[in-house]
């Protein structure tokens, strides 16, 4: 029998932060999946988390813990999937370490992923955007600082993370806005910026005074914003939106909605997918493609550009007396 504690410490020392230079996002995602499933366990096998073995954390009781995931805490296929994910890349490492298991590694790594919906994406429209971005009042220290973490996050298309992480040296205001973004994988990308989003930067360093860390945005305790701070941040001002523009109290919107906003402005733009793909830092084409289809104004070019079959003419004549009647409704009269 294999103790596990050890092999997952070096799964994330050795495996994520040296040999794959996982993100931070990635390795706290993958920390949460495996936290989860040697609580599970633990519960399910009557043993402490720090005395599992390898050896029990077979084919089905990974199963078992994705459907717990389903059916116990209400997650979506999506979320199965990125916790079957970490499980999986964990039993790719173990392949080496421990041979004598492979049989049953094996049948944990061939336990399909589970189909998703292919849902078009959410976003807002013009007019409930600039509702959002005018809801912060720019007369004190924090509403300085939520209008211009709202002007970025939409103007350049953030990913929460990517805009929590933004370093002071990231941002350039002479001779012409930019910031420098690292997104996923590692893919830098440096993003020009509209004059309202700088105008709006602009006020914020002016105030954000000598915090003692290197983020351009800092929380009320001068660090680092966190995801949990800028949602919050969202929410509230949606809350104050929906006064003005009552369609957003019947939307969901998370920080993502915002850069699905952002893609979808620049696609109607320049009607150029390349050019919504480079902006938003996507690593294929494939995944900038969802935008097509939540885009309108795609299908009517096509529409435009096709002649459409005639419609052949004509008038439906009832030769049933009673089909006439029912047809004319002067049974009403």
């Amino acid at each position: 029998m294999t103790a596990i504690a050890s092999h997952v410490t070096a799964f994330f020392h050795e495996r994520l932060a040296l040999e794959r230079r996982a993100s931070v996002n990635t390795c706290d995602s993958y920390a949460y999946a495996f936290k989860l499933l040697l609580n599970y366990a633990s519960k399910h096998l009557k043993t402490a988390p720090s005395r599992l073995e390898l050896e029990q954390i077979d084919a089905p009781l990974v199963v078992g813990f994705l459907n717990h995931l389903e059916g116990t805490r209400s997650n979506g296929a999506s979320s199965r999937n990125v916790r079957l994910a970490a499980i999986k890349s964990f039993m790719r490492f173990m392949e080496y370490r421990v041979p004598s298991a492979l049989e049953q590694i094996h049948r944990v790594l061939a336990i399909p992923m589970k189909k998703t919906d292919s849902r078009l994406v959410r976003h807002l429209s013009t007019e409930e955007i600039q509702a959002l971005l005018d809801a912060p009042q720019p007369v004190d220290w924090a509403g300085i600082r939520d209008r211009a973490m709202l002007h970025l996050c939409f103007a350049a298309g953030l990913r929460v993370s990517e805009l929590t992480s933004l370093r002071l040296e990231d941002l350039s205001l002479h001779p012409h806005a930019s910031v420098l973004v690292r997104g996923k994988g590692r893919r830098e990308r440096c993003l020009p910026l509209w004059k309202q989003t700088a105008a709006a930067l602009r006020a914020w360093l002016a105030v954000r005074g000598t915090a003692p860390v290197p983020e351009i945005f800092v929380n009320a305790r001068r660090e680092p914003m966190t995801r949990s701070g800028f949602e919050y941040v969202l929410e509230k001002y949606v809350h104050t939106a929906s006064k003005r523009c009552p369609s957003l109290a019947t939307k969901r919107i998370s920080p993502h909605v915002l850069r699905h906003s952002c893609a979808l402005t620049i696609l109607q733009a320049t009607k150029d997918l390349r050019k919504v793909s480079l902006w938003l830092g996507h690593a294929n084409m494939q995944t900038t493609e969802i935008y097509t289809r939540a885009d309108p104004s795609i299908k009517l070019e096509a529409l435009d550009a096709v002649t459409a079959p005639s419609l052949r003419s004509g008038r439906f004549r009832a030769t049933d007396k009673l089909i006439a009647s029912l047809t004319s409704g002067s049974f009403m009269r």
